[in-house]
């Protein structure tokens, strides 16, 4: 076996290279070709990045076009542009836009990583002839055979906590999964740099890319509001115990756990406990309305090694993660009439729909990924389920 476990000489092991221009991906090309693998970088146009080409932090802009071309450059391998912008606004952009006008958080990385880089440039590395597709992501593999599937592999956590983007890599199904490879996942972030600067790349000291990558100067709400004009739409602010305290002019502007520029002034701390989009209102209250010990998912994405209605029959032991910077917690799994929805040991507060909720094995560096599910909703205590069930019972439009 190989670095990369194909059973063959590197030279014959052909490796498709997803590039950003960014130090991850380009150390990643750097190390493959030094193993000796038959490398190919490809690097996405994913959007009009007239107004991101001098923005630190873009991502896949005109000047981390360049720093992809020139890093292949340096290492002697061919490089290729696929203009992904039709798709990357049809498959991303578009629905960013439509999930926050219903008043959800979502989280474009993982619509990029779902369609435009692991199903449309998978696709294409497989008709260039590529054994696999690699990324600087920081996450790791392994082989996990299986009857009927010897090449099958699971995803961990990488070695470097801090840098772990398992949360974002959740949808990533089990067949690309098996051909993916992510050889940064042993590496802490100043391993990669310090291998950057021995390779002489022109990306070493580059500074790392935002999330959103296609959002200029981070105003997200400047895509929405042209996008989804109705968004910005004003109406009320309201109390859960059904006070109007003001107005607000778009609940784009607000997120679910928002205490700080909500627009209201009370004598009392207020966060933002609901999005409802319907009526256009931003709905308020007390910290303790935010606790939540139940989430319900939606497009769930099983890794495990048998069916989800097996594995979590009786219900699931395991860590999740309801955010992408927290450590993964006690949590426990169902599936039944009720639906699929988590447990969670130790409440978490400010949980908005459209975010991801990720499971693991455990809560260290070597815990294995049992994939997860976009929030669909989230559940508080009695009393301010029942306030809230109150309120969105009249949703009268502002």
């Amino acid at each position: 076996m190989n670095t990369l476990d194909f059973d063959k000489k590197p030279e014959d092991t052909r490796i498709v290279v997803a590039m950003s221009g960014g130090v991850d991906s380009s150390v990643v090309a750097g190390i493959l070709k030094r193993e000796g693998y038959d490398v190919l970088g490809i690097t996405l146009q994913l959007y009009d990045h007239g107004a991101a080409v001098h923005r630190a932090g873009s991502c896949c802009a005109g000047q981390d076009i360049d720093d992809a071309r020139r890093v292949c450059e340096t290492l002697g391998i061919p490089h290729y542009v696929l203009d992904y912008e039709a798709r990357f606004r049809e498959t991303v952009i578009n629905p960013f836009a439509e999930a926050y006008a219903m008043g959800e958080t979502p989280v474009p990385c993982v619509a990029c990583n779902q369609t435009v880089k692991f199903a449309d440039l998978l696709a294409t590395a497989q008709e260039l002839g590529a054994d696999a597709l690699a990324t600087g992501h920081y996450i790791r593999s392994r082989r996990n055979p299986v009857a009927g599937n010897p090449n099958r592999r699971a995803l961990y956590r990488p070695i470097d906590s801090d840098r772990d983007q398992s949360w974002f890599l959740f949808a990533t199904t089990q067949e690309q999964i098996d051909y993916l490879r992510f050889p940064l996942g042993g590496l802490s972030k100043a391993e990669t740099r310090a291998l950057a600067e021995e390779m002489g790349l022109v990306v070493a000291k580059k500074a790392d890319s935002q999330d959103i990558c296609f959002v200029p100067q981070g105003k997200y709400t400047d895509i929405i509001n042209k996008l989804k004009p109705n968004a910005a739409l004003v109406g009320d602010i309201v109390h859960l115990d059904g006070r109007v305290l003001g107005r607000h002019d778009g609940i784009v502007h607000y997120t679910i756990g928002q205490r700080r520029g909500i627009g209201v002034a009370t004598g009392e701390p207020l966060y933002v406990v609901h999005l409802d989009a319907r009526g256009r209102r931003v709905i308020v209250g007390p910290r303790e309305a935010l606790e939540t010990h139940r989430v319900y998912l939606r497009d769930m994405n099983w890794l495990g090694d048998a069916a989800l209605e097996e594995d979590a029959a009786g219900g699931f032991a395991c860590y999740a993660k309801v955010r992408s910077t927290r450590p993964p917690a006690e949590a426990v799994l169902h599936t039944d009439e009720k639906g699929i929805y988590v447990d969670l040991a130790v409440g978490e507060a400010g949980i908005a729909p459209g975010q991801a909720c990720v499971l693991y094995s455990a809560p260290g560096a070597d815990a294995r990924v049992y994939g997860g599910g976009f929030i669909e909703r989230s559940e508080r205590s009695a009393e301010a389920e029942a306030s809230l069930k109150a309120l969105l019972a009249n949703p009268v439009a502002a």
